[in-house]
């Protein structure tokens, strides 16, 4: 054992012999080159803040080895550790998933953050070649475009967000506009390196460990920290046709997204969104470069008007854009003449959300709590979950988008640990309630009521044997209960998975799935 091995070996001894409240005294005099140092304020922050667990101490590794040999320790102290390790990337999660009240956070920004783009044969001498970037798992997704960007490349599956770390949202699913067609990005991986709950370097694909590869692509950080990812690429289209169309009924605006998701030779995005007011029009426009002419009746007297926004893009590579565009304008049944069209670059159009950032952070509205609502809904689910919504959240207070946009089932491998619902005709779509909390209109009160309020619809919604047969996404449910209904038929698998990579339940105390006071023949 080499000596720093041999400091962390005897950090983690320290952690198993002693208290928390003696533990962290001068960490960095005691354990050499290979710190745990006492946390600071954003180990127990996230971007929902709503929950603050404050770990006692955080690792800020600069290898997987420094993670393998925390973990390692750790989980050689049967039954159960004297603490847990939650991995935390840029601190996006809503409720405390990347907290560990008491642990150990790993941040995983210390890690290398590389991206090699590499661009390969295909076996058996085929003449397409198959591009791959190999990035650490606490690179943002915006510095591996920035990377492969330079040479012209760029992954296929996105998150609306770029200011996120590979490793988080590989660790959930990643979804965006170009799901439809290419999967979450989860369904885009080829290899992952991981570091799973017994302290083992892994390096895992889809013929090598298969099963841990798939525990751990939507696995909430339960069976192993990812430390590299190798990620699928494509060509990148220098610029994209940006659209817009508006619609005043919501069965015709989630038919127009069907038409459009079932065109991928000719679209390469589709989202859309509830224009709730005047304000939902002027936020959801800010980074996009044309000026929206619309100005409709929002209702009075209690009785609320809503309109909807699709927005599609057709990626530019220098000819025919305007005929697709034209083509795909043409079947549309929008709101005439409210349609809008811009061409902005390739980078500009995936970075698009950090201007509305910048927005809200000038206006003091961006470190606020933000109570979210995610959910997947069946085809058939979709007008009874947006009346729900209406008739509740927002009934009340609410500031910020409904983001509404159909995804295919068949691009989701059920091997993964992600949960989706079932949907007999492949189509569900997402609801992604995103509002935020002004202090000075929302209080603490006003917040653990809205948090209320999405438990009620979530209840109802993912109710078994009844109610929409949606799935929620990004949520740390309640209770055990909760987490079983979740996962449905699926949860016998990943308790055994568990079982295999996690046995003492280190990792991933903050989503609130394995708690230290059951024993695993409880599960």
């Amino acid at each position: 054992m080499d000596l720093r091995a041999l400091y962390m070996y005897a950090a983690v001894l320290a952690l198993l012999l002693c208290s928390a409240a003696t533990f962290i005294q001068s960490p960095t005099d005691v354990f050499g080159p290979v710190a745990l140092l006492e946390p600071t304020p954003s180990s127990a922050r996230d971007f929902g803040a709503v929950v603050s667990d404050a770990p006692f101490a955080i690792l800020r590794p600069g290898s997987s080895a420094d993670i393998a040999l925390l973990l390692g320790a750790l989980s050689s102290a049967p039954p159960r550790p004297r603490a847990t390790v939650a991995a935390r990337g840029v601190g996006h999660s809503l409720q405390g998933q990347a907290q560990a009240r008491d642990g150990i956070v790993v941040e995983t920004r210390s890690l290398p953050r590389s991206v090699a783009v590499v661009v390969a044969a295909r076996a058996g001498g085929e003449a397409t070649a198959r591009a791959y970037a190999d990035v650490g798992a606490g690179a943002l997704w915006v510095e591996v475009l920035e990377e492969c960007l330079k040479a012209g490349l760029a992954p296929l599956s996105w998150t609306d967000y770029l200011y996120l770390t590979v490793g988080g949202t590989l660790s959930n699913a990643g979804i965006s506009g170009q799901a439809f067609k290419h999967g979450p990005q989860i369904s885009n991986v080829l290899q992952l390196q991981v570091v799973t709950g017994n302290g083992e370097v892994v390096t895992c694909s889809r013929t090598k460990s298969p099963d841990l590869f798939f525990a751990v692509l939507g696995g909430l950080g339960q069976f192993g920290i990812i430390t590299r990812a190798r990620i699928l690429l494509q060509e990148a289209p220098p610029k994209v046709r940006w659209v817009r169309a508006l619609y005043d009924s919501f069965e015709t605006f989630t038919k127009d997204q069907e038409l459009l998701i079932s065109m991928p030779e000719q679209v390469d995005y589709v989202e859309g969104f509830m224009v709730l007011d005047e304000h939902s029009i002027h936020s959801s426009s800010i980074a996009f470069p044309a000026r929206i002419d619309f100005s409709p009746d929002f209702g009075s007297n209690g009785k609320r008007k809503v309109y909807y926004c699709i927005e599609f893009a057709v990626h530019d590579f220098g000819s025919s854009v305007d005929n697709v565009v034209e083509l795909v304008a043409g079947k549309m049944s929008h709101m005439r003449p409210h349609m809008y069209s811009v061409e902005v670059s390739y980078f500009d159009f995936l970075n698009r959300v950090r201007m509305e950032e910048e927005s809200l952070r000038s206006q003091g509205l961006w470190d606020v709590p933000h109570p979210w609502l995610n959910m997947f809904v069946p085809k058939h689910g979709v007008a009874q979950l947006k009346d729900l919504l209406m008739d509740t959240v927002l009934a009340g207070y609410f500031q910020g988008a409904i983001l509404v946009y159909p995804l295919l089932t068949d691009k989701w491998d059920r091997n993964t640990s992600a949960v989706i619902p079932s949907a007999p005709d492949g189509v569900m779509y997402i609801f992604s309630v995103l509002g935020s909390a002004d202090p000075s209109r929302c209080g603490r009160g006003c917040v653990e009521e809205i948090l209320e309020q999405h438990r009620r619809v979530a209840d109802e919604a993912c109710r078994v044997g009844g109610g929409i047969g949606a799935k929620q996404y990004l949520a740390r449910q309640p209770t055990q209960a909760h987490w079983r209904s979740h996962f449905g038929p699926s949860w016998d698998r990943f308790l055994a998975r568990k079982a295999r990579y996690d046995p003492v339940r280190v990792l991933g105390p903050g989503q609130g799935i394995f708690p230290w006071t059951d024993s695993a023949s409880s599960m």
